[in-house]
């Protein structure tokens, strides 16, 4: 199956990981993530793996690592209508930024979730 097709639902889930990452109040509408803030989760090397484990189950799971496994199904389908123009862009960035940074991680993603 060509990896193109699912670039784009799995960066989804990436910026969602980010999102609850940085929220820390509960709140029934999603927050918007800042680029500084996303850029903040990008640098965390150590954080990014442990999800992207977590999500492939070479690693146990936190709160955010399972809400990235509970979504991780539906965002590779290409179920996102409810993200904004400003996600889509930050999708394509934490997309290239794994791809490039955590090639591993990226194909097991992949793996585990395309089949």
């Amino acid at each position: 199956m060509n990896s193109h097709c699912f670039q784009l639902p799995l960066i989804a889930l990436l910026v969602l990981v980010a999102l609850v990452s940085f929220v820390r109040n509960e709140t029934t509408e999603r927050p918007s993530i800042s680029d500084e803030a996303l850029e903040k989760t990008l640098s965390d090397k150590r954080y990014l793996q442990r999800q992207l484990k977590c999500a492939v189950g070479e690693a146990p799971c936190d709160p955010v690592g399972r809400r990235l496994k509970s979504l991780a199904p539906l965002v590779l389908r290409g179920s996102c209508p409810q993200c904004t123009e400003q996600e889509k862009k930050q999708i394509k960035k934490v997309l290239a930024y794994v791809q490039v940074n955590f090639p591993k991680e990226w194909n097991k993603m992949l793996q585990t979730y395309a089949g």
